[in-house]
């Protein structure tokens, strides 16, 4: 059987270390090579005949979720496993949503690592045992409902977040102040908030604003 080939992707020097130390000793894993930053990974990808990614979520230069989106987009075959100490709900079932196979925190065990590995080349969604107890509890918002917004929306939402006004708005996105306002309500219709301070609320619950 040939050896699967694992690509390590965290900015963190001793987790890649012990993880490389962890998955040599494995009989069929083949470290291919780690890396810190997101571009030299898109780079790899395209050369390189990779198996599977241990992914960190919080990098230099992307956001992990965001880049687990664009490395299946380039090679859907990869299987990515997220690795991280972030463990909101939000964020967990997002980067499934964005493709990963599975989500790992990085206290997880040995023996948690390496089903995960063997479960998601198999095809399966696999999770470590504290991520399985967060996504069973029962929250108000799922990623299913996280609403569409569009790239101006989405621009716009942040800054309303950050407290800005209709008017600083419209001054920085080179807007009319009708048009922000229109994009605002449209905004507050779709996360059904009544005002500002709701809508933070839910964005915050929702860790929209990675």
């Amino acid at each position: 059987m040939t050896d699967i080939n694992i690509v390590i992707l965290d900015d963190h020097p001793i987790v890649v270390a012990g993880l490389k130390q962890l998955l040599m000793n494995e009989k069929g894993l083949n470290i291919m090579g780690s890396f810190h930053k997101g571009s030299e990974i898109l780079s790899f990808i395209k050369e390189n005949p990779v198996d599977l990614i241990l992914l960190d979520i919080t990098l230099p230069d992307s956001n992990g979720i965001e880049l687990c989106r664009e490395i299946k987009k380039e090679r859907p075959g990869i299987v990515i496993l997220m690795l991280s100490n972030r463990s909101e709900r939000s964020i967990i079932m997002q980067s499934i949503q964005y493709g990963a196979s599975g989500y790992l925190l990085k206290n997880a065990s040995t023996e948690e690592l390496l089903y995960a590995i063997k479960e998601s080349l198999a095809g399966n969604i696999s999770f470590c045992n504290e991520v399985k107890a967060i996504i069973s509890k029962p929250v108000t918002y799922d990623f299913n409902e996280f609403p569409k917004l569009t790239k101006r929306e989405k621009e716009i939402l942040k800054m309303i977040t950050e407290g800005k006004t209709s008017l600083m708005i419209a001054n920085e996105l080179s807007l009319s102040v009708l048009t922000v306002d229109t994009h605002r309500k449209n905004i507050m219709n779709k996360f059904k908030a009544k005002n500002v301070a709701e809508l933070t609320k839910i964005v915050v619950q929702m860790d929209l604003l990675l």
